[in-house]
């Protein structure tokens, strides 16, 4: 399938999806303890982060090699990476400047005219099997506005596009040519990196700050009344230009590169049951009221991939319980992909992470949690990496199949073959991937079994391993042990092939 036939096939989905009503699933648990499809995720946040700064490209290299092979060997099998947190860039890019927090100078390359650490990250994670989405803050451009703005800001171009709130910069979200440029933006990355997702937080208009409206009188009076909003419906009118922006992002993400997903990571509260009888119930900010951010539309549409909302309280606290709120997405997803936002520091003091966890795998349609922040994996945070490495992820699991997107099958590897040489004992297979084609083979699942075992590829238990090589080597175990091997292809959608199975001795 070419490029346009995935856009116009998505374009139909969303028409379809659109015409759909909103009934709430029903709740049904599942039965596996150890999930084979679970999706595990860290934030590796940059904004505020000094330790980037203090490296040159050198230490840098060193410093995200260790840290994606910690997350790896905690079980973590996505990377949401912050690449730009204030209209900047942690890549090389010609649409805005370098980032402070990457070189401690906004506009300021690193010291290595070659390196670029997205492209780093990137290979890092894929040569694990691990994915990684590029994590963009839309709207946010200084998080101080005494910050200065390197000369080829496009601030400093467009002044009259951007409005300061409290003590920080923001784009204006009613002006339309903000969401094309930053639609630009991300289709720039699409298009020039190997990124698995794209991915935005709980940052769209501004947190609230008390006795202060936001300042968008100049785009209301412009643009409102053409768009059919009276002076009385500035609120449905701000969730409006939100709506407008998800809806250009996601058709931008689409005819740039259709496999790749877009997902967004919500504040936790959609809408407090005092506000709205379908709501929580709950007692706190709200996504829909006080963010401007239908959350809830944009997954029933179609808009957005997946679901993360940032379910950071306690189990049992007074204004917003975390088993309250964890159902209630549960029952509100329309099915779709949902990830639970962990908070790890609040529920390692609590006691609480290993309960948490397995609570969101008893929902029908949870499919995995992510942690903030990531920081606190690598450098094992009240021994978390190993809560993770003997317990809650003890087996490798597969990111869940979008099969929204594209619901075929890749085709099984072919001429697995058990091979010598003088040092070496591999296994090794041949394949049909072309990158430029997402149904074909991208990486590889490598199972194992001892003799007698049924061969069993839907336990996660089973995995070995997860690759984009063509081959896996062997250790030699004083030639009294057979196995049976069974190698599986995963399209770029998480789509897996029917098995190929080989017998070893070792």
């Amino acid at each position: 399938m070419n490029r346009i036939s995935y856009l116009v096939s998505f374009i139909a989905i969303i028409i379809f999806l659109s015409s759909c009503g909103s009934s709430k699933s029903v709740i049904t648990q599942k039965s596996d303890s150890v999930p084979k499809r679970e999706f595990r995720g860290a934030w590796i946040q940059t904004v505020w982060q000094s330790r980037y700064s203090q490296m040159n490209s050198a230490a840098m290299k060193h410093y995200i090699a260790e840290m994606v092979e910690k997350l790896d060997d905690a079980g973590i099998n996505a990377v949401i990476f912050q690449v730009s947190p204030e209209a900047d860039a942690f890549y090389k890019s010609e649409l805005v400047p370098w980032s402070r927090f990457l070189t401690g100078e906004q506009g300021k390359a690193p010291d290595d005219p070659n390196f670029d650490p997205l492209a780093f990250i990137i290979d890092e994670c894929h040569k694990r099997g691990m994915e990684l989405h590029a994590w963009v803050n839309p709207y946010r451009v200084k998080v101080n506005v005494s910050n200065p703005l390197a000369y080829n800001h496009i601030y400093h171009t467009y002044p009259e596009r951007f409005v300061q709130y409290g003590n920080q910069l923001f784009f204006d979200p009613g002006l339309p040519e903000n969401r094309t440029f930053i639609c630009e933006v991300v289709r720039d990355i699409v298009s020039r990196y190997d990124v698995d997702a794209i991915h935005m937080d709980d940052y769209f208009y501004p947190y609230p700050n008390a006795g202060e409206d936001f300042p968008d009188n100049d785009s209301f009076n412009k643009y409102a009344a053409s768009q059919g909003f009276s002076h009385t419906q500035r609120s449905d009118w701000r969730r409006n230009n939100v709506n407008l922006l998800i809806q250009q992002l996601k058709l931008t993400i689409a005819g740039t590169k259709p496999w790749v997903r877009f997902g967004i990571s919500p504040f936790g509260i959609y809408r407090n049951k005092r506000n709205d009888p379908n709501g929580s119930d709950t007692n706190g900010l709200q996504n829909y009221d006080d963010l401007y951010a239908d959350i809830k539309l944009w997954v029933e549409k179609g808009w957005i991939d997946y679901n993360m909302p940032q379910l950071y309280w306690e189990i049992g606290h007074n204004a917003a319980d975390y088993t309250t709120l964890l159902k209630w997405w549960n029952e509100n997803n329309f099915g779709k992909h949902l990830y639970i936002g962990q908070d790890l520091k609040r529920s390692i003091d609590k006691s609480e992470l290993n309960t948490k966890i397995n609570q969101t795998r008893q929902m029908a349609f949870v499919n995995g949690n992510c942690y903030w922040y990531g920081y606190q994996i690598m450098d094992n945070f009240e021994g978390v990496a190993d809560i993770f490495k003997t317990d809650l992820h003890r087996t490798k699991a597969l990111i869940p199949a979008y099969t929204h997107m594209h619901a075929g099958r890749p085709k099984r590897v072919s001429k697995l073959a058990d091979v010598y040489t003088e040092d070496m004992h591999f296994l090794t297979w041949e394949h049909n991937r072309d990158l430029s084609n997402p149904e074909t083979a991208q990486k590889f699942v490598i199972y194992r079994f001892r003799e007698g075992e049924k061969v069993d590829v839907s336990k996660a238990e089973n995995i070995v391993d997860i690759t984009p090589d063509n081959f896996i080597m062997l250790t030699f175990e004083g030639g009294h042990y057979n196995y049976t091997y069974a190698i599986t292809a995963l399209d770029a959608f998480g789509n897996e092939s029917k098995e190929r199975r080989i017998k070893v001795k070792l």
